[in-house]
Protein backbone atom coordinates (compact mmCIF):
# COMPACT_ATOMS: atom_id res chain seq x y z
CA UNK A 1 0.00 0.00 0.00
CA UNK A 2 1.18 3.49 -0.67
CA UNK A 3 2.41 5.66 2.06
CA UNK A 4 2.17 9.14 2.55
CA UNK A 5 5.21 11.34 2.35
CA UNK A 6 4.21 12.75 5.21
CA UNK A 7 2.16 12.26 8.02
CA UNK A 8 -1.61 13.99 7.52
CA UNK A 9 -2.55 15.49 10.82
CA UNK A 10 -6.39 16.10 12.00
CA UNK A 11 -5.93 19.57 12.10
CA UNK A 12 -4.72 19.33 8.19
CA UNK A 13 -7.50 16.91 7.68
CA UNK A 14 -10.45 19.03 9.12
CA UNK A 15 -9.58 22.60 8.63
CA UNK A 16 -13.50 23.78 9.06
CA UNK A 17 -12.61 26.58 6.46
CA UNK A 18 -15.32 29.21 6.16
CA UNK A 19 -18.82 29.03 7.53
CA UNK A 20 -21.90 28.84 6.02
CA UNK A 21 -23.37 32.16 5.51
CA UNK A 22 -26.19 32.95 7.98
CA UNK A 23 -29.54 31.78 6.12
CA UNK A 24 -33.10 30.52 6.84
CA UNK A 25 -33.13 26.81 4.33
CA UNK A 26 -36.67 26.30 3.09
CA UNK A 27 -37.15 22.72 2.42
CA UNK A 28 -40.01 22.01 -0.03
CA UNK A 29 -41.28 18.29 0.86
CA UNK A 30 -39.81 18.59 4.34
CA UNK A 31 -41.98 15.49 5.59
CA UNK A 32 -40.55 12.96 2.56
CA UNK A 33 -37.95 10.45 2.51
CA UNK A 34 -35.17 12.69 1.24
CA UNK A 35 -35.04 15.00 4.20
CA UNK A 36 -35.35 12.42 6.44
CA UNK A 37 -32.94 10.36 5.11
CA UNK A 38 -30.02 12.84 3.79
CA UNK A 39 -30.70 16.63 4.54
CA UNK A 40 -31.19 16.38 7.63
CA UNK A 41 -28.31 14.14 8.47
CA UNK A 42 -25.83 16.51 6.09
CA UNK A 43 -27.01 19.43 8.09
CA UNK A 44 -26.18 17.15 11.21
CA UNK A 45 -22.88 16.42 9.66
CA UNK A 46 -22.06 19.87 8.78
CA UNK A 47 -22.95 21.54 12.37
CA UNK A 48 -20.13 18.35 14.00
CA UNK A 49 -18.27 20.00 11.77
CA UNK A 50 -18.70 23.69 12.54
CA UNK A 51 -19.62 25.00 9.53
CA UNK A 52 -23.04 26.01 10.13
CA UNK A 53 -23.49 29.54 11.43
CA UNK A 54 -25.27 30.37 14.85
CA UNK A 55 -27.93 32.54 12.89
CA UNK A 56 -29.40 29.84 10.91
CA UNK A 57 -33.03 28.45 10.80
CA UNK A 58 -34.99 25.19 8.88
CA UNK A 59 -38.30 25.65 8.05
CA UNK A 60 -39.84 22.38 6.43
CA UNK A 61 -42.97 22.97 4.21
CA UNK A 62 -45.41 20.35 3.06
CA UNK A 63 -49.04 19.25 3.16
CA UNK A 64 -48.76 16.58 5.97
CA UNK A 65 -50.49 17.92 9.05
CA UNK A 66 -47.66 18.00 11.52
CA UNK A 67 -47.18 20.19 14.16
CA UNK A 68 -43.83 21.82 14.68
CA UNK A 69 -43.18 19.94 18.53
CA UNK A 70 -43.53 17.00 16.19
CA UNK A 71 -41.78 17.84 13.64
CA UNK A 72 -38.58 18.69 15.62
CA UNK A 73 -39.26 15.11 17.60
CA UNK A 74 -39.04 13.52 14.07
CA UNK A 75 -35.79 15.63 13.29
CA UNK A 76 -34.27 14.08 16.58
CA UNK A 77 -35.51 10.89 15.72
CA UNK A 78 -33.61 10.99 11.91
CA UNK A 79 -30.66 12.18 13.16
CA UNK A 80 -30.23 9.05 15.28
CA UNK A 81 -31.44 6.51 13.21
CA UNK A 82 -29.84 7.92 9.91
CA UNK A 83 -26.93 9.87 10.94
CA UNK A 84 -26.21 7.66 14.01
CA UNK A 85 -26.47 10.60 16.72
CA UNK A 86 -26.07 9.38 20.67
CA UNK A 87 -29.11 9.55 22.71
CA UNK A 88 -27.77 12.44 24.58
CA UNK A 89 -26.64 14.62 21.40
CA UNK A 90 -26.62 18.23 22.11
CA UNK A 91 -25.95 18.78 18.42
CA UNK A 92 -29.52 17.11 17.65
CA UNK A 93 -31.06 19.57 20.26
CA UNK A 94 -29.07 22.40 18.90
CA UNK A 95 -30.48 21.66 15.17
CA UNK A 96 -33.95 21.11 16.11
CA UNK A 97 -34.54 24.26 18.22
CA UNK A 98 -33.85 25.89 14.80
CA UNK A 99 -36.14 23.74 13.29
CA UNK A 100 -39.84 24.98 12.49
CA UNK A 101 -42.77 23.54 10.18
CA UNK A 102 -45.82 25.00 8.49
CA UNK A 103 -48.30 23.15 6.03
CA UNK A 104 -48.90 24.13 2.88
CA UNK A 105 -49.42 22.69 -0.52
CA UNK A 106 -47.28 23.39 -3.69
CA UNK A 107 -49.87 25.69 -5.45
CA UNK A 108 -51.59 27.66 -3.02
CA UNK A 109 -50.89 31.37 -3.24
CA UNK A 110 -52.57 31.89 0.04
CA UNK A 111 -49.91 29.16 1.70
CA UNK A 112 -47.07 31.52 0.15
CA UNK A 113 -48.17 34.99 1.36
CA UNK A 114 -48.05 32.60 4.97
CA UNK A 115 -44.41 31.02 3.84
CA UNK A 116 -43.10 34.90 3.51
CA UNK A 117 -44.76 35.82 6.71
CA UNK A 118 -42.92 32.74 8.66
CA UNK A 119 -39.43 33.46 6.60
CA UNK A 120 -39.49 37.05 7.85
CA UNK A 121 -40.49 36.41 11.71
CA UNK A 122 -37.84 33.82 11.57
CA UNK A 123 -35.13 36.07 10.00
CA UNK A 124 -35.77 38.38 13.18
CA UNK A 125 -35.54 35.88 15.41
CA UNK A 126 -32.30 34.25 14.39
CA UNK A 127 -30.53 37.25 12.30
CA UNK A 128 -30.22 35.64 9.17
CA UNK A 129 -30.39 38.96 7.31
CA UNK A 130 -32.69 38.51 4.77
CA UNK A 131 -30.99 35.16 2.88
CA UNK A 132 -32.65 32.29 2.18
CA UNK A 133 -31.87 29.05 0.47
CA UNK A 134 -34.81 27.36 -0.88
CA UNK A 135 -34.69 22.91 -1.46
CA UNK A 136 -37.22 21.58 -3.44
CA UNK A 137 -37.09 17.73 -2.33
CA UNK A 138 -40.34 17.17 -4.33
CA UNK A 139 -41.44 15.43 -7.29
CA UNK A 140 -39.97 16.92 -10.59
CA UNK A 141 -43.63 17.81 -11.28
CA UNK A 142 -44.11 20.44 -8.48
CA UNK A 143 -40.77 22.20 -9.80
CA UNK A 144 -42.31 25.23 -12.45
CA UNK A 145 -45.00 25.50 -9.61
CA UNK A 146 -42.92 26.47 -6.84
CA UNK A 147 -40.97 28.83 -8.90
CA UNK A 148 -43.66 30.56 -9.86
CA UNK A 149 -45.51 31.00 -6.27
CA UNK A 150 -42.01 32.11 -4.98
CA UNK A 151 -41.57 34.43 -7.92
CA UNK A 152 -45.50 35.98 -7.69
CA UNK A 153 -44.79 36.25 -3.80
CA UNK A 154 -41.60 37.87 -4.15
CA UNK A 155 -39.37 35.87 -2.13
CA UNK A 156 -37.21 35.19 -4.95
CA UNK A 157 -36.27 39.24 -4.89
CA UNK A 158 -32.39 40.25 -3.31
CA UNK A 159 -32.27 43.44 -1.40
CA UNK A 160 -28.66 44.63 -1.06
CA UNK A 161 -26.29 42.44 0.74
CA UNK A 162 -29.12 39.46 0.65
CA UNK A 163 -29.43 36.23 -1.73
CA UNK A 164 -32.12 34.17 -2.69
CA UNK A 165 -31.10 30.60 -4.21
CA UNK A 166 -33.02 27.62 -5.41
CA UNK A 167 -32.07 23.91 -4.98
CA UNK A 168 -33.31 21.74 -7.67
CA UNK A 169 -33.61 18.05 -7.26
CA UNK A 170 -32.74 15.88 -10.70
CA UNK A 171 -34.33 14.73 -12.83
CA UNK A 172 -34.50 18.21 -14.70
CA UNK A 173 -36.95 17.28 -17.31
CA UNK A 174 -37.89 14.23 -19.14
CA UNK A 175 -36.26 14.57 -22.10
CA UNK A 176 -34.74 17.95 -24.81
CA UNK A 177 -37.92 19.26 -24.87
CA UNK A 178 -39.37 19.64 -21.17
CA UNK A 179 -35.87 20.39 -19.60
CA UNK A 180 -35.61 23.52 -22.34
CA UNK A 181 -39.21 24.23 -21.42
CA UNK A 182 -38.41 23.94 -17.51
CA UNK A 183 -35.41 26.19 -17.85
CA UNK A 184 -37.45 28.86 -19.81
CA UNK A 185 -40.08 28.47 -17.07
CA UNK A 186 -37.36 28.73 -13.95
CA UNK A 187 -35.65 31.95 -16.30
CA UNK A 188 -38.60 33.84 -16.09
CA UNK A 189 -38.28 34.11 -12.23
CA UNK A 190 -34.35 32.59 -11.06
CA UNK A 191 -31.45 34.13 -12.06
CA UNK A 192 -28.93 31.70 -13.45
CA UNK A 193 -27.13 32.40 -10.59
CA UNK A 194 -29.46 32.01 -8.51
CA UNK A 195 -30.43 28.39 -9.55
CA UNK A 196 -28.60 25.27 -8.33
CA UNK A 197 -29.34 22.30 -9.99
CA UNK A 198 -28.33 19.65 -7.57
CA UNK A 199 -26.27 15.90 -8.45
CA UNK A 200 -25.55 14.86 -4.77
CA UNK A 201 -23.15 12.07 -6.58
CA UNK A 202 -21.06 15.31 -7.01
CA UNK A 203 -20.95 15.29 -3.50
CA UNK A 204 -18.73 12.47 -3.57
CA UNK A 205 -15.13 13.19 -2.13
CA UNK A 206 -13.80 11.22 -5.11
CA UNK A 207 -15.91 12.88 -7.80
CA UNK A 208 -14.61 16.45 -6.40
CA UNK A 209 -11.20 14.50 -5.91
CA UNK A 210 -11.04 13.89 -9.73
CA UNK A 211 -10.13 17.61 -10.47
CA UNK A 212 -7.16 17.55 -7.88
CA UNK A 213 -6.18 14.17 -9.17
CA UNK A 214 -5.87 15.26 -12.76
CA UNK A 215 -4.78 18.76 -12.46
CA UNK A 216 -2.86 18.94 -9.03
CA UNK A 217 -0.69 16.06 -9.76
CA UNK A 218 1.88 16.56 -12.68
CA UNK A 219 2.55 13.26 -13.55
CA UNK A 220 -0.89 12.33 -15.23
CA UNK A 221 -2.20 15.03 -16.92
CA UNK A 222 0.42 14.63 -19.67
CA UNK A 223 -0.57 10.98 -20.51
CA UNK A 224 -4.73 11.90 -19.76
CA UNK A 225 -5.10 12.00 -23.50
CA UNK A 226 -5.68 9.78 -27.14
CA UNK A 227 -1.48 9.03 -26.91
CA UNK A 228 -1.30 6.84 -24.05
CA UNK A 229 -5.00 6.58 -23.26
CA UNK A 230 -7.13 3.48 -25.07
CA UNK A 231 -10.40 3.37 -23.63
CA UNK A 232 -12.57 4.44 -20.86
CA UNK A 233 -15.06 2.46 -18.77
CA UNK A 234 -17.75 4.37 -16.15
CA UNK A 235 -19.55 2.19 -14.33
CA UNK A 236 -23.02 2.79 -12.11
CA UNK A 237 -23.98 -0.56 -11.04
CA UNK A 238 -26.53 -1.18 -8.31
CA UNK A 239 -27.14 -4.63 -6.47
CA UNK A 240 -31.19 -3.20 -5.45
CA UNK A 241 -34.05 -3.20 -7.35
CA UNK A 242 -36.43 -0.33 -7.87
CA UNK A 243 -37.62 -0.80 -3.82
CA UNK A 244 -40.55 1.92 -3.07
CA UNK A 245 -39.61 3.73 -6.83
CA UNK A 246 -41.72 1.38 -8.67
CA UNK A 247 -44.21 3.89 -10.21
CA UNK A 248 -41.18 6.98 -10.84
CA UNK A 249 -39.49 3.91 -12.30
CA UNK A 250 -42.18 3.11 -14.39
CA UNK A 251 -42.29 6.93 -16.40
CA UNK A 252 -38.78 7.35 -16.30
CA UNK A 253 -36.15 4.27 -16.80
CA UNK A 254 -32.91 3.40 -16.46
CA UNK A 255 -31.85 6.04 -19.05
CA UNK A 256 -33.87 9.31 -18.38
CA UNK A 257 -32.92 8.26 -14.25
CA UNK A 258 -29.24 8.39 -14.66
CA UNK A 259 -27.66 8.65 -17.84
CA UNK A 260 -28.31 12.67 -18.61
CA UNK A 261 -27.20 13.45 -14.88
CA UNK A 262 -25.31 11.41 -13.19
CA UNK A 263 -22.91 9.51 -15.81
CA UNK A 264 -22.49 12.31 -18.05
CA UNK A 265 -21.20 14.23 -15.01
CA UNK A 266 -18.53 11.88 -14.07
CA UNK A 267 -18.31 12.29 -18.53
CA UNK A 268 -17.02 15.92 -18.06
CA UNK A 269 -15.08 15.83 -14.91
CA UNK A 270 -13.20 12.74 -16.50
CA UNK A 271 -12.37 14.27 -20.05
CA UNK A 272 -12.60 18.31 -19.51
CA UNK A 273 -9.89 20.48 -20.42
CA UNK A 274 -7.84 22.24 -17.46
CA UNK A 275 -10.28 25.07 -16.71
CA UNK A 276 -8.63 28.60 -16.50
CA UNK A 277 -9.58 28.87 -12.55
CA UNK A 278 -11.38 26.60 -10.08
CA UNK A 279 -14.06 29.10 -10.50
CA UNK A 280 -17.53 27.79 -10.51
CA UNK A 281 -18.18 29.15 -14.16
CA UNK A 282 -14.54 28.18 -15.55
CA UNK A 283 -14.86 24.30 -14.26
CA UNK A 284 -18.75 24.40 -15.48
CA UNK A 285 -17.60 25.87 -19.35
CA UNK A 286 -15.13 23.06 -19.57
CA UNK A 287 -17.70 20.38 -18.82
CA UNK A 288 -20.00 22.04 -21.06
CA UNK A 289 -17.65 21.56 -24.07
CA UNK A 290 -17.20 18.13 -23.43
CA UNK A 291 -21.06 17.10 -23.16
CA UNK A 292 -20.95 19.11 -26.72
CA UNK A 293 -18.17 17.67 -28.07
CA UNK A 294 -20.06 14.09 -27.44
CA UNK A 295 -20.69 12.88 -31.35
CA UNK A 296 -24.52 12.65 -31.82
CA UNK A 297 -25.55 9.51 -32.20
CA UNK A 298 -27.45 8.73 -35.53
CA UNK A 299 -30.63 6.53 -35.51
CA UNK A 300 -28.51 3.50 -37.14
CA UNK A 301 -26.00 4.18 -33.90
CA UNK A 302 -28.21 3.58 -31.70
CA UNK A 303 -28.84 -0.31 -32.81
CA UNK A 304 -24.98 -1.06 -32.41
CA UNK A 305 -23.95 1.45 -29.62
CA UNK A 306 -26.79 1.34 -27.25
CA UNK A 307 -27.73 -1.56 -24.82
CA UNK A 308 -31.05 -1.80 -22.72
CA UNK A 309 -32.03 -4.32 -20.60
CA UNK A 310 -34.80 -5.32 -17.98
CA UNK A 311 -33.82 -7.39 -15.22
CA UNK A 312 -35.72 -10.82 -14.46
CA UNK A 313 -35.65 -12.77 -11.20
CA UNK A 314 -32.40 -14.09 -9.94
CA UNK A 315 -30.00 -14.07 -6.97
CA UNK A 316 -27.89 -11.76 -4.73
CA UNK A 317 -25.98 -12.09 -1.88
CA UNK A 318 -27.30 -15.83 -2.12
CA UNK A 319 -30.89 -14.65 -1.57
CA UNK A 320 -33.32 -14.90 -4.29
CA UNK A 321 -35.22 -11.67 -5.93
CA UNK A 322 -38.03 -11.10 -8.12
CA UNK A 323 -38.01 -9.83 -11.67
CA UNK A 324 -38.53 -5.97 -11.99
CA UNK A 325 -42.27 -6.83 -13.72
CA UNK A 326 -43.11 -8.26 -10.03
CA UNK A 327 -42.54 -5.34 -8.21
CA UNK A 328 -44.44 -3.17 -6.19
CA UNK A 329 -46.40 -0.31 -8.56
CA UNK A 330 -44.79 -1.76 -11.86
CA UNK A 331 -46.79 -3.03 -15.02
CA UNK A 332 -46.25 -6.90 -14.96
CA UNK A 333 -45.78 -6.32 -18.44
CA UNK A 334 -43.54 -3.33 -18.56
CA UNK A 335 -40.94 -2.51 -21.54
CA UNK A 336 -39.31 0.10 -19.05
CA UNK A 337 -35.38 -0.79 -19.10
CA UNK A 338 -33.50 -1.37 -16.06
CA UNK A 339 -30.21 -1.61 -17.74
CA UNK A 340 -28.09 0.81 -20.41
CA UNK A 341 -25.01 0.65 -21.74
CA UNK A 342 -23.63 3.15 -24.21
CA UNK A 343 -20.43 3.40 -26.06
CA UNK A 344 -19.87 7.26 -26.69
CA UNK A 345 -17.05 8.72 -29.13
CA UNK A 346 -15.94 12.38 -28.00
CA UNK A 347 -14.74 14.92 -31.02
CA UNK A 348 -11.96 16.54 -29.78
CA UNK A 349 -8.37 16.13 -30.51
CA UNK A 350 -7.43 15.21 -26.48
CA UNK A 351 -10.29 12.13 -26.99
CA UNK A 352 -10.50 11.31 -30.56
CA UNK A 353 -10.53 7.56 -30.95
CA UNK A 354 -10.92 7.21 -27.95
CA UNK A 355 -14.34 5.22 -26.48
CA UNK A 356 -16.17 6.00 -23.86
CA UNK A 357 -18.30 3.12 -22.69
CA UNK A 358 -21.01 3.68 -19.80
CA UNK A 359 -23.47 1.60 -18.41
CA UNK A 360 -25.65 1.33 -15.42
CA UNK A 361 -27.87 -1.10 -14.22
CA UNK A 362 -30.62 -2.39 -11.14
CA UNK A 363 -30.11 -5.82 -9.65
CA UNK A 364 -26.42 -6.35 -10.62
CA UNK A 365 -23.99 -7.98 -8.73
CA UNK A 366 -22.47 -5.38 -6.46
CA UNK A 367 -23.01 -1.91 -5.67
CA UNK A 368 -19.88 0.04 -7.29
CA UNK A 369 -19.80 2.94 -9.08
CA UNK A 370 -15.99 3.43 -10.37
CA UNK A 371 -14.27 5.19 -13.36
CA UNK A 372 -11.76 3.24 -15.33
CA UNK A 373 -8.66 4.89 -17.26
CA UNK A 374 -7.46 1.66 -19.47
CA UNK A 375 -3.92 2.80 -21.03
CA UNK A 376 -3.03 1.59 -24.11
CA UNK A 377 -0.22 -1.96 -24.42
CA UNK A 378 3.60 -1.49 -24.27
CA UNK A 379 5.20 -2.60 -27.63
CA UNK A 380 5.73 -6.13 -27.24
CA UNK A 381 9.08 -6.13 -28.84
CA UNK A 382 11.33 -5.78 -26.06
CA UNK A 383 9.56 -9.11 -24.79
CA UNK A 384 9.63 -11.16 -27.42
CA UNK A 385 12.29 -13.53 -26.62
CA UNK A 386 11.17 -14.16 -23.11
CA UNK A 387 8.26 -16.60 -21.73
CA UNK A 388 6.53 -13.55 -21.69
CA UNK A 389 3.51 -14.03 -23.75
CA UNK A 390 1.31 -10.83 -23.27
CA UNK A 391 1.70 -7.68 -21.54
CA UNK A 392 -1.08 -6.50 -19.62
CA UNK A 393 -2.35 -3.15 -20.30
CA UNK A 394 -2.17 -0.65 -17.08
CA UNK A 395 -5.25 0.54 -15.60
CA UNK A 396 -6.21 3.56 -13.35
CA UNK A 397 -9.25 3.19 -11.03
CA UNK A 398 -10.96 5.82 -9.30
CA UNK A 399 -13.50 4.16 -7.05
CA UNK A 400 -16.25 6.77 -5.88
CA UNK A 401 -18.73 4.16 -3.73
CA UNK A 402 -19.10 2.32 -2.12
CA UNK A 403 -15.39 2.69 -0.82
CA UNK A 404 -13.87 6.06 -1.98
CA UNK A 405 -10.25 5.43 -3.33
CA UNK A 406 -8.33 5.27 -6.55
CA UNK A 407 -5.80 2.20 -7.48
CA UNK A 408 -3.43 1.69 -10.03
CA UNK A 409 -2.49 -1.74 -11.66
CA UNK A 410 1.27 -1.74 -13.58
CA UNK A 411 3.84 -5.00 -14.25
CA UNK A 412 6.53 -6.19 -12.03
CA UNK A 413 8.99 -8.70 -12.38
CA UNK A 414 8.31 -11.90 -10.10
CA UNK A 415 11.83 -12.88 -8.55
CA UNK A 416 13.18 -15.69 -10.41
CA UNK A 417 15.72 -16.74 -12.94
CA UNK A 418 13.28 -15.97 -15.96
CA UNK A 419 11.91 -12.74 -17.18
CA UNK A 420 8.44 -13.58 -15.28
CA UNK A 421 5.60 -10.28 -14.99
CA UNK A 422 3.25 -10.32 -12.51
CA UNK A 423 0.34 -7.47 -12.05
CA UNK A 424 0.44 -5.49 -9.00
CA UNK A 425 -1.94 -2.97 -7.47
CA UNK A 426 -1.36 0.43 -5.27
CA UNK A 427 -4.69 1.04 -3.69
CA UNK A 428 -5.66 4.31 -1.57
CA UNK A 429 -8.60 4.53 0.43
CA UNK A 430 -9.96 8.07 1.77
CA UNK A 431 -10.63 6.02 4.91
CA UNK A 432 -7.20 4.60 5.53
CA UNK A 433 -5.49 8.33 5.35
CA UNK A 434 -8.07 11.02 6.01
CA UNK A 435 -10.52 8.70 8.37
CA UNK A 436 -14.04 7.59 7.91
CA UNK A 437 -16.31 10.55 8.25
CA UNK A 438 -20.15 10.29 8.13
CA UNK A 439 -21.42 11.99 5.00
CA UNK A 440 -25.02 11.55 2.62
CA UNK A 441 -23.11 12.96 0.01
CA UNK A 442 -25.26 16.31 0.18
CA UNK A 443 -22.92 17.95 2.71
CA UNK A 444 -20.71 19.69 0.32
CA UNK A 445 -23.75 20.60 -1.96
CA UNK A 446 -25.90 22.20 0.82
CA UNK A 447 -22.12 23.89 2.34
CA UNK A 448 -21.70 25.06 -1.40
CA UNK A 449 -25.39 26.40 -1.88
CA UNK A 450 -25.22 28.69 1.57
CA UNK A 451 -21.90 30.15 0.15
CA UNK A 452 -22.74 30.85 -3.44
CA UNK A 453 -20.33 28.16 -5.10
CA UNK A 454 -22.12 26.90 -7.99
CA UNK A 455 -18.88 24.71 -9.46
CA UNK A 456 -20.76 21.33 -8.26
CA UNK A 457 -24.42 22.61 -9.78
CA UNK A 458 -25.36 21.90 -13.11
CA UNK A 459 -26.05 25.12 -15.33
CA UNK A 460 -29.06 25.60 -17.73
CA UNK A 461 -26.77 24.81 -20.62
CA UNK A 462 -25.20 21.33 -19.56
CA UNK A 463 -28.42 19.85 -18.65
CA UNK A 464 -29.61 20.63 -22.03
CA UNK A 465 -26.38 19.58 -23.73
CA UNK A 466 -26.95 15.91 -21.70
CA UNK A 467 -30.27 15.41 -22.91
CA UNK A 468 -29.52 15.97 -26.20
CA UNK A 469 -26.83 13.01 -25.93
CA UNK A 470 -29.83 10.79 -25.26
CA UNK A 471 -32.77 12.27 -27.15
CA UNK A 472 -31.63 9.88 -30.31
CA UNK A 473 -31.80 6.67 -27.83
CA UNK A 474 -34.97 8.03 -26.60
CA UNK A 475 -36.52 8.14 -30.10
CA UNK A 476 -35.33 4.94 -31.32
CA UNK A 477 -35.87 3.17 -28.20
CA UNK A 478 -39.89 4.75 -28.33
CA UNK A 479 -39.88 3.37 -32.22
CA UNK A 480 -38.61 0.39 -31.45
CA UNK A 481 -39.87 -1.27 -28.25
CA UNK A 482 -37.92 -4.15 -27.11
CA UNK A 483 -38.59 -7.63 -27.95
CA UNK A 484 -37.09 -9.80 -25.42
CA UNK A 485 -37.58 -8.42 -21.90
CA UNK A 486 -36.31 -9.34 -19.15
CA UNK A 487 -33.37 -10.47 -20.50
CA UNK A 488 -31.06 -10.33 -17.69
CA UNK A 489 -30.66 -12.23 -14.99
CA UNK A 490 -30.97 -10.14 -11.39
CA UNK A 491 -27.60 -11.17 -10.45
CA UNK A 492 -25.91 -10.66 -13.34
CA UNK A 493 -23.91 -7.97 -15.03
CA UNK A 494 -26.82 -7.19 -17.38
CA UNK A 495 -27.96 -8.35 -20.63
CA UNK A 496 -25.42 -10.24 -23.20
CA UNK A 497 -25.75 -7.62 -25.84
CA UNK A 498 -23.92 -5.49 -22.90
CA UNK A 499 -20.71 -7.65 -23.25
CA UNK A 500 -20.84 -7.93 -27.15
CA UNK A 501 -21.38 -4.15 -27.13
CA UNK A 502 -17.56 -3.74 -25.71
CA UNK A 503 -16.31 -7.24 -27.34
CA UNK A 504 -15.95 -6.01 -31.03
CA UNK A 505 -13.93 -3.57 -30.26
CA UNK A 506 -11.24 -6.07 -28.62
CA UNK A 507 -12.35 -5.53 -25.19
CA UNK A 508 -14.13 -6.03 -21.72
CA UNK A 509 -16.14 -4.83 -19.19
CA UNK A 510 -13.54 -4.59 -15.99
CA UNK A 511 -15.69 -6.92 -13.11
CA UNK A 512 -13.15 -7.06 -10.39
Amino acid sequence: MAELTHPVTRDEIRDPGRIGDRCVIVIFGASGDLTNRMLLPALYNLARGHLLPKEFAILGFAKDDISNDDFRRRTRDCLRKYAGAPADCTVCDWIADHTSYMVGDFDSPADFVRLKDKITGLEQQYQTQGNVLYYLATLPRFISEIVRQLGEQGLTHEDPGTWRRVVIEKPFGSDLESAKALNREIAQVLKERQTFRIDHYLGKETVQNILVFRFGNGIFEPVWNRRYIDHVEITVAESLGVERRGGYYEHAGALRDMIPNHLLQLVSLTAMEPPVSFEADAVRDEQSKVLHAISPLQPEDVLTRAVRGQYGEGTIDSHPVPAYRSEQLVDPHSNVETFVALKLQLDSWRWADVPFYIRTGKRLPKRVTEIVIQFRRAPFVLFRDTPVDRLTPNTLVIHIQPDEGISLSFGAKIPGAHVQIGDVKMDFKYSDYFGAEPSTGYERLLYDGMIGDATLFQRADMVEAGWSVVEPVLDVWKALPPRAFPNYAAGSWGPKEAEELIRRDGRRWRTE
